[in-house]
């Protein structure tokens, strides 16, 4: 018969490992183990021997950091290198905007004066005496005559010299007597203080109406902001308003400062003075034939070869179908361009059997130098309101002789 164990036995064996057998040390190890820590045993150094104490440098881990240290540590992303340092040439908020480039006041090589230049200005002059032109009526000089404030007469002109561009010259005056009536006395604040949709009512029919709009609301605001709100006195100045060029800038000018600083040089001017041969080479653009013009031209006469070429070229010497057979020049041989027309023909509109003069609608306007540089074709802009394409825009037909 087997015996019982007693309770109190198997309780102790059941029972859980005492503290102090917790804290026993651990069975003896292996011999290989043991070998591989003695190199780390502590050593006591022989004497006349100093050694430096070494400290190790522990790294904070996420294992070795405390758990409360954890939740504070930010997580980072991958360090990305530093943008390189650049020098600051200048403090912010202080950059200027880029300055226009100063209009070129004179050739550095004089433009030698064209054989019998004084003889065919005067001639030019004789014809002009006789006939009544546009521009003599309806000009930048007389938009503004009956205008009693001379400060509203200054801005006035530049404003009439803004619509003119790509625009005849009754067009002009009609738009500015609808802009003087709507918004009253033509000042820079009466503009400022008027919507946009009230002035591209009053000048809808002038050349890029919409994008003229734009030019007289910034120059309005410029000539407030810089100009205490007045027409500036030099060339550069005023050609750094929104849709000014040197032409009105010089206009604008002789005709709102009586100042006689250069030629305003037009489409009929740079036309003109091509075909009478002034130039050698020929000019391509208006400001070309500015400074060869202005080279050798008597100052005096700076001022009147404007409207003088521009009355010219409205009646008689035209873009298209020149009167050559009523112009003197050519009678007398000193026009090279002139060619001999029949009355008939002109009369009737038919073509000689001659060779004919044709040109397209953009070759007459890149010949007026009136094509504005500063629009992009996908503005959607308008079609100057004067100026249509019809199939066939050659004008009479002009028999190509030699003048006699």
């Amino acid at each position: 018969m087997s015996r019982k164990r007693p309770a109190s036995t198997e309780l102790e064996e059941l029972a859980p490992l005492d503290l102090e057998d917790s804290l026993s040390p651990p069975p003896p190890a292996s011999s290989k183990f043991l070998q591989a820590l003695s190199g780390y045993a502590y050593k006591a150094p022989g004497p006349g021997t100093r050694t430096r104490s070494k400290r190790v440098k522990l790294e904070e881990t996420d294992e070795t950091l405390p758990i409360s240290l954890l939740a504070d540590k930010p997580k980072l992303g991958p360090v990305k290198p530093a943008p390189p340092k650049r020098k600051a040439t200048k403090q912010a908020g202080t950059a200027s905007p880029r300055k226009p480039k100063p209009i070129q006041k004179e050739l550095d090589v004089p433009h030698a004066a064209p054989p019998h230049w004084r003889e065919t200005y005067d001639l030019i002059k004789e014809m002009r005496e006789k006939i009544s032109a546009p521009v003599d009526t309806m000009g930048c000089a007389s938009a503004m005559k009956d205008e009693v404030d001379e400060r509203s007469r200054r801005f006035g002109t530049l404003i009439a010299l803004m619509l003119s561009s790509q625009t005849k010259d009754e067009v002009t005056t009609d738009a500015m007597k609808k802009l003087r009536a709507e918004i009253g006395e033509l000042t820079v604040e009466n503009v400022l203080n008027t919507d946009d949709a009230v002035i591209q009512d009053c000048i809808c029919k002038v050349g890029f109406w919409r994008r003229k709009t734009g030019y007289i609301r910034q120059t309005a605001q410029k000539l407030k902001d810089e100009f205490d709100s007045d027409v500036p006195q030099t060339v550069d100045e005023l050609c750094s308003l929104p849709g000014v060029g040197p032409k009105m800038a010089y206009l604008t000018l002789q005709v709102a400062w009586n100042l006689n600083l250069g030629i305003g040089v037009d489409v009929h001017v740079h036309r003109i003075t091509n075909r009478l041969g002034w130039h050698k080479p020929p000019t391509t653009t208006p400001e070309q034939t500015r400074l060869n013009l202005q080279s050798w031209l008597p100052k005096e006469l700076h001022r009147e070869i404007n409207p003088l070429l521009v009355g010219f070229g409205q009646v008689i010497c035209q873009p298209v179908g020149p009167k050559c057979d009523s112009c003197v020049l050519s009678s007398r041989g000193l026009c090279p361009s002139a060619v001999k027309v029949k009355a008939k023909a002109r009369a009737k509109g038919t073509p000689t059997k001659a060779s004919t003069l044709k040109r397209s609608l953009t070759e007459v306007m890149k010949e007026e130098g009136e094509m504005l540089e500063q629009i992009d074709p996908e503005d959607g802009l308008d079609t100057p309101a004067d100026v249509k394409d019809p199939p066939d825009l050659v004008g009479p037909a002009i028999k190509l002789e030699p003048p006699s």
